[in-house]
């Protein structure tokens, strides 16, 4: 297993680059969020490609690498916000030289379709990375959700505490922290992509799917192997979530903890992150500590 390298954290006056490697977004989107990150004492870095179309996208395949590359060689930015998720990422991925980037790390930053590269980053260069709300969302997120990224961006130690739930498997668990969300981990499955779970806490989140999708997603991962031998589950906001009108029977927290019944390792649900207002920051492939708080709460530090 690789040793984790975690980058170089954040002071005022640095640059934030900001990048959309998938769906496309305009300038008005982002008009509050580079005044939130602005107000932090940041500088924030786009060039004109940041807004371009092509379909769905933001520009071209070739394009969008292009622009994630000049970020990622650029040794003046210090941490890369990504736009937007949708989809895109697994589509340029492979298209990128991570070669610099590996030898003078920098934070990247985002959530949802930012899974891919979450995971590609940390089985293939061992860079810890942050899931954690994105620009297109600031102006909805918490004020804990905005104050999480950039704490941590800062290098803040932040314990998050959330609510116990009735599905919970209680107990302690400690270990590095994989996964993102689930539909796109499901997409990674095969690849030199997809995260090594053995060992480790498994986070889960997603939005707008069939609650068939996410069972058949489930027994895909657990066919796979990739459930067996973890330290923890963690799911977050499973969100919006679709039925067909015969019903499915299940909810999607409720169809997750079947599949994982079988296995004695911790599982908690409700952890606020995701497609949620709420989307507090977590840092991929971190050493994490997941254990009960006083009362019925439950507490993530990181180790």
């Amino acid at each position: 297993m690789l040793k984790m390298i975690c980058p170089p954290f954040l002071k005022k006056g640095d640059k934030i680059g900001i990048v959309a490697p998938a769906r496309k977004i305009s300038k008005n989107e982002l008009e509050e969020a580079f005044k939130i990150i602005r107000n932090r004492g940041y500088n924030v870095v786009y060039t004109d490609s940041l807004f371009s179309e092509e379909n769905q996208f933001a520009g071209s395949d070739l394009l969008r690498a292009q622009e994630l590359q000049l970020m990622l060689d650029d040794d003046s930015i210090k941490a890369i916000m990504f736009a937007r998720g949708g989809y895109g990422c697994v589509r340029i991925v492979d298209k990128i030289d991570f070669s610099r980037f590996y030898k003078h790390p920098k934070w990247l930053t985002g959530y949802s379709d930012i899974t891919v590269f979450h995971n590609h980053v940390s089985m293939n260069f061992g860079i810890q990375t942050m899931h954690a709300t994105m620009p297109i969302n600031f102006t909805g997120n918490t004020n804990q959700a905005i104050n999480s990224l950039f704490d941590k961006l800062q290098g803040k130690i932040v314990d998050t505490v959330f609510s116990s739930n009735k599905m919970n498997r209680v107990g302690d668990a400690e270990g590095q922290l994989v996964g993102g969300n689930l539909s796109v981990l499901y997409s990674l499955l095969g690849s030199n992509s997809f995260p090594d779970t053995d060992g480790k806490i498994l986070f889960l989140e997603d939005l707008d799917e069939y609650l068939y999708h996410i069972d058949r997603m489930m027994m895909g991962l657990k066919r796979a192997g990739m459930l067996s031998n973890l330290a923890g589950l963690v799911v977050g906001g499973m969100t919006q979530m679709n039925d067909n009108p015969i019903p499915f029977g299940k909810t999607a927290e409720e169809i997750i903890r079947d599949c994982v019944d079988e296995f004695d390792y911790p599982v908690y649900f409700g952890f606020p992150a995701g497609h949620i207002d709420d989307n507090r920051a977590l840092i991929m492939g971190r050493n994490i500590k997941i254990c009960m708080n006083d009362g019925d709460s439950i507490v993530i530090k990181d180790s």
